[in-house]
């Protein structure tokens, strides 16, 4: 198989990789909207971990969730916000900068390894976007999150056109 070039066929990949599609619909379970678009930015709500209808990364990390399926859990939501940015946008190609990433992972008090989670996020959005993808970024442990999610991952783009 030849190698990926594309930033879309780059993040089908991934998803491919860790077993995962995103082709379906992505819906938003209130009143909100997935993302706002302002001239060349793009603010997307935050994405927790959930292929269809299943959220498949639950719990709370330094318990019953391993840093490793934490991760994995991370990349899933960054791959919910590549979904939604290619249908707003008709293509990745578009992104001209990943702004800002903010991670929240669901974990026990004494647990302090948010950055290695936010981390997986982080290197895939660097391996779909290349030095575009590098961002700034906050980690944070919280008590809980939606529908029991281990992630949470929003994130700030700006486009290389306005709407």
């Amino acid at each position: 198989m030849t190698e990926p070039h594309s930033r879309d066929q780059i993040a089908d990949h991934i998803a491919a990789e860790l077993g995962h599609s995103f082709d379906g619909e992505i819906l938003a379970g209130g009143h909100y909207v997935p993302l706002v678009r302002d001239g060349r930015t793009v603010y997307l709500s935050g994405q927790v971990p959930r292929v269809g209808t299943t959220v498949v990364v639950t719990g709370r990390v330094g318990d019953a969730v391993s840093l490793d399926t934490a991760r994995e859990g991370a990349q899933i939501c960054a791959l919910r916000s590549l979904a939604l940015l290619r249908r707003a946008l008709g293509s990745l190609d578009a992104v001209e900068k990943v702004l800002r990433v903010g991670v929240f992972v669901q974990c026990t008090a004494d647990f302090t390894q948010q950055s290695e989670v936010a981390d997986a996020a982080s290197d895939l959005l660097h391996r779909v976007f290349g030095e575009a993808g590098v961002h700034v970024r906050t980690a944070v442990g919280v008590y809980a999150l939606p529908k029991n999610a281990t992630v949470e991952v929003e994130m700030t783009v700006v486009t290389t056109h306005a709407a």
